[in-house]
């Protein structure tokens, strides 16, 4: 274990340059929907309705001339296309809210939305990644220790799904949403942050690994991964080709990660048989990313109360304590009794107010079944301590699993219905969002976090952050989009889910396979040894995509053009 905490040590600063990253990020879009506004929406991208299919949401909107028209037609109950698929209509709130028909507002009233939108984005990103850290992580650490895992075991299953959820329920929430704009979104999104990682964030790390001496990865365990990324997007590819997925075949892609973990696990329990000292020294995270676990430190002595902590302590309660009162945390830095007997009383009436909202009965047995668990809570609870027993833990662990997944649940299908919105509003198909924005804002944390285990850990950090980089987007690709086809086609089922794929899909799949096969190539034939070659042939190959997918955007190159005629 002390392994894993020099690991989540390293990603300690990654809240802080991904919050700058994200900022600029953000900033440009502030720009681009108040100019799009300014300019009758033409900015840049175009009107984007021509590029439409008839009867979408921005194709009724961009037929229509002005915010108070468009504003008139959200606010009317017929319209199907633009029905919010979050729990705020944002298309509304920037059409309505910001008019610029009244006097004195019509030159400021558009940065003021574009602002307000970037800054909620921003904070959406914010929550879905602490909630994951937080509070996911923490229960899977804790269920993997008291199931008594095999460090690579769990290192595949528990710790990986904790490293992608933000993700994985991005794309699950995406393909459970009816409109194809967040199907894009999802699918998108999952390929976007599994290229932007194994290009982007492999090659940052290859080219620090190599100012330092440059480290020599592993062979047989970068192959596996890398090997195993490249089979599970041939799959992907002849389902996409296909056009359309049934249960059966989407339960076959995620089988393919079973067949991943008994693979890692027989060659784990292989190479510590051949090497008795390597059972003594197991090191979790050779095969797979470490969680996104961003851990607080506790000290005994406690800061001096001043007018700036308080008012930070201010802003951040309404972010704390929604989550903090349903999702039960036994971390022993953050036991609190009183906070476990309110999480067992309220996270259950939670979940039926999620998953029955109409519904009384669910309501009544919500708050029953609430009120019954924190009456248990109370008196088996110490106030001074955690549970300490394995099998009262795993109850506690099991609760703030769940809890936690509703919460990033909640969290990724709001974000997933900003992202969408936001594309209508600017001109830019949701896609592009999803490839871009969706994939930065979910991986920048992980770029980060191995850069600094590759720096700070040497050659055994350097060894994690590779492996990272691509059994990290193996686990997004097949576990985040088979579960997100698999729900997806039995909502449907008997018939299959149409799939929304255009011609962008496939380039990126084509830039994906392309940074593969060139670290496939290139590593093997250095020695395994991270060399300023890898990095910057991985850097080519994702700017080389961005260049495409803006030449596509300004309407320089036409990528669907590239698709054969129905």
């Amino acid at each position: 274990m002390a392994f894993l905490q020099r690991m989540y040590k390293s990603r300690r600063n990654a809240a802080a340059v991904t919050a700058s990253a994200s900022f600029l990020l953000l900033l440009l879009v502030v720009i681009c929907l108040s100019l799009r506004t300014q300019h009758g929406g033409t900015f840049f991208f175009g009107s984007g309705a021509g590029g439409r299919e008839p009867g979408s949401c921005e194709a009724e909107l961009q037929a229509l001339e002005g915010r108070a028209a468009r504003c008139r037609y959200l606010r009317s109950s017929s319209h199907p296309p633009c029905a919010p698929t979050g729990y705020v209509d944002y298309l509304a709130l920037f059409y309505c809210a910001c008019g610029e028909d009244e006097e004195g507002l019509w030159w400021w009233s558009p940065w003021l939305g574009g602002a307000a939108i970037a800054f909620w984005l921003l904070l959406l990103f914010y929550l879905l990644g602490d909630t994951a850290s937080e509070y996911f992580c923490a229960s899977l650490e804790g269920l993997s220790a008291a199931l008594r895992l095999p460090p690579a075991v769990a290192g595949v299953t528990l710790l990986s799904l904790g490293n992608g959820a933000p993700d994985v329920l991005s794309s699950v929430v995406a393909f459970a949403s009816d409109g194809g704009e967040a199907g894009d979104v999802g699918l998108s999104g999952a390929l976007g942050g599994a290229l932007f990682v194994s290009t982007v964030v492999a090659g940052v790390v290859a080219i620090v690994a190599a100012r330092r001496g440059g480290a020599v990865i592993e062979r047989s365990g970068f192959v596996r991964d890398v090997c195993f990324l490249l089979v599970a997007l041939c799959y992907l590819l002849a389902v996409l080709v296909a056009g359309t997925v049934t249960v059966w075949a989407a339960a076959c892609f995620l089988s393919l990660y079973a067949a991943y973990v008994l693979l890692v696990s027989t060659s784990h329990c292989c190479s510590a048989a051949a090497d008795d000292d390597s059972t003594k020294t197991m090191k979790p995270s050779d095969d797979l990313a470490a969680p996104l676990l961003l851990p607080v430190t506790v000290s005994s002595k406690q800061p001096p109360r001043t007018f700036a902590s308080g008012l930070l302590a201010a802003v951040h309660a309404p972010l704390y304590l929604p989550r903090r009162l349903t999702i039960p945390d036994i971390a022993g830095h953050r036991w609190s009794r009183p906070y476990a007997i309110t999480s067992a009383l309220l996270g259950p009436l939670l979940l039926a107010v999620v998953t029955s909202p109409t519904s009384p009965t669910a309501l009544l047995a919500g708050t029953l079944t609430g009120t019954l668990l924190a009456i248990a809570a109370a008196a088996t609870t110490d106030a001074a301590a955690p549970p300490h027993g394995r099998y009262a833990r795993l109850v506690w662990l099991s609760g703030g699993f769940l809890m936690s997944i509703l919460w990033s649940y909640l969290l990724a299908r709001e974000l997933v219905a900003l992202l969408v919105s936001t594309g209508i509003i600017v001109g830019v198909p949701a896609s592009v969002l999803g490839v871009t924005v969706l994939a930065w804002g979910n991986s920048l944390g992980d770029m980060v976090a191995d850069v600094a285990m590759a720096t700070q850990d040497g050659a055994a950090g350097a060894q994690t952050a590779v492996a990272g980089c691509y059994a990290g987007p193996a686990f997004n690709t097949v576990v985040g989009l088979g579960l997100s086809m698999a729900l997806a086609a039995g909502a449907r089922y008997p018939e299959p889910y149409r799939i929304p794929v255009d011609a962008a899909t496939y380039v990126t799949v084509a830039f994906l396979v392309g940074g593969l096969a060139w670290a496939l190539v290139v590593l093997p034939a250095r020695g395994m040894r991270l060399d300023v070659t890898l990095g910057a042939g991985l850097l080519a190959v994702y700017l080389c995509f961005i260049a495409v997918r803006v030449a596509d955007a300004v309407g320089v190159l036409s990528l669907d053009s590239l698709l054969p005629r129905q």
